[in-house]
């Protein structure tokens, strides 16, 4: 028996949903915070660190 390939493209039946960038870049900023060990004082350095992180990848995806 073959195993199932995984993929990454929704199937056709499944709605895409387009997260915000502002979530995004919150939810990132967020994980850099826990990665960090959740230290206070940094939240201006994960925003920025998050925000380059995820519009860096749109503007890679962009030009792919």
């Amino acid at each position: 028996m073959k195993p199932k390939s995984s993929t990454l493209a929704p199937k056709s039946d499944e709605a895409t949903v387009l997260i915000p960038i502002e979530q995004q870049i919150q939810q990132r900023a967020y994980e850099l915070y826990e990665q960090r060990g959740r230290t206070d004082g940094h939240d201006w350095d994960d925003w920025l660190q998050a925000e380059c992180e995820i519009k860096g990848t749109q503007a890679n995806a962009a030009t792919a």
